[in-house]
């Protein structure tokens, strides 16, 4: 009995790494094995990074919120201690871009959760 070897699927699986391969220097977007390595090791940074990209972002907006709260004269952890108490309702997200594109509404609300601590 011959041997099967399912070439239309190897040949498939193979095209699929090279296309994903596409645009990396030299053999590593040219011969299967080197593709293979450095498709798998992307693969492996795209997973990586798509968790610690929310990571750097927090970190991101605490800086912003940090700068822009010590312009007013309190330092982070006091704001953030004193917003928890003030009840209101805005993330760290939303703090952040307020103190980057509008300083004034975010002094007011410094001001606000500083006076209800």
């Amino acid at each position: 009995m011959p041997r099967a070897t399912n070439k239309p699927q190897t040949r498939r699986r193979r095209k699929k790494v090279l296309n994903m391969a596409k645009g990396y220097w030299g053999r590593r977007s040219k011969t299967y094995s080197s593709a293979k390595h450095s498709v798998e090791k992307a693969l492996q940074y795209a997973y990586r990074d798509r968790r610690q990209r929310k990571r750097n972002f927090r970190k991101l907006w605490i800086t912003r919120i940090n700068a822009a709260t010590r312009q007013q004269g309190v330092s982070y952890s006091q704001f953030m201690g004193a917003y928890r108490k003030a009840d209101l309702d805005m993330n760290r997200k939303v703090l952040a871009d307020l103190a980057v594109h509008d300083p004034e509404a975010f002094s007011h609300v410094v001001d606000h959760v500083m006076e209800q601590a």
